[in-house]
């Protein structure tokens, strides 16, 4: 230590200051990876997507671009191979998608050039776009024909209270009798009506009076269940009852039941005065094998 002008000035200091230092960053250990390091490091660790991209799709082979499989952003297609996830490939070096193929050739051609299912396709395909997350060709399939026409279907079976119940009554009663009777088939007898009170044209004007000015006990005697093993009815809209049987039929052959109807009468049910019910009944033949 040296006294100059009054001041202590200890020369070791600096030196020794300097070589602590030193020593210290020989022992430094690397800095702990941030996000956005360890998300350069996986981009770095992740190898370089081909320009032609084979694929597997359930089994089934494709071949495209890797433009075309990023062509929307915002597609699950978009962000698999994007280069920042790991897809996996089989044996063949084909990037694997775990998923039914058979309509995977209709979503390529969408991406490709814009070109759209044929009609008998469009349910399915619209169902793979969905999961592909592809908006804007499900946008477009939205507006086609069948899904446009199933849509207006919808909003008229809405109207109908219970309705998927009641379908669910019909398998369930058919199954049951089928069984028991050991058959191939099963009829039971189904009511549909379209207003709450069917009547025939001669007796319209007398009924319209008696609806509107009947006391509590004859509305009572109007208000009844047909003997019939499932009911459907009644509703509001221009739609009416070959209408609703339709689409009874249409939902039981889509779950691959076989079902055969006619109508074979009418509840005939007195009510008050010469008034009877009159509701259509339908024998319902479901064919099971």
């Amino acid at each position: 230590m040296v006294v100059v002008s009054g001041q202590l000035e200890d020369r070791g200091t600096t030196d020794d200051a300097m070589s602590s230092s030193d020593a210290e960053d020989e022992l430094i250990e690397p800095a702990t990876p941030t996000p956005t390091n360890a998300g350069r490091t996986l981009l770095f660790m992740l190898p370089q997507l081909p320009e032609v991209i084979p694929l597997n799709v359930g089994g089934m082979g494709f071949t495209t671009r890797l433009s075309t499989l990023l062509r929307y952003e915002d597609t699950m297609l978009a962000a698999m191979f994007s280069g920042r996830h790991y897809v996996p490939t089989d044996a063949e070096g084909r990037y694997f998608i775990d998923r039914d193929g058979t309509y995977f050739g209709d979503i390529l051609n969408f991406l490709r050039c814009g070109d759209l299912p044929p009609q008998e396709r469009v349910k399915m395909v619209y169902k793979e776009a969905q999961y592909y997350s592809i908006g804007p060709l499900l946008d477009i399939l939205d507006k086609m024909q069948p899904l446009t026409g199933e849509k207006v279907r919808q909003a008229f079976l809405d109207l109908m209270p219970y309705y998927k119940d009641h379908l669910e009554r019909i398998i369930d009663i058919g199954k049951h009798r089928a069984i028991q009777r050991k058959a191939r088939f099963a009829k039971l007898k189904v009511c549909v009506f379209k207003e709450e009170m069917p009547i025939t044209p001669y007796e319209c004007p007398q009924f319209n009076a008696l609806r509107f000015e009947r006391s509590e006990s004859e509305s009572k005697l109007f208000e009844h269940h047909c003997e019939v093993d499932v009911s459907f009815g009644p509703w509001e809209a221009v739609a009416d009852v070959y209408d609703l049987l339709h689409c009874i039929v249409t939902d039981l052959s889509e779950r691959g039941i076989a079902v055969e109807h006619q109508c074979i009468g009418v509840c005939d049910k007195h009510l008050i005065n010469h008034y009877y019910c009159k509701r259509p009944i339908y024998e319902f033949k479901i064919t099971w094998w």
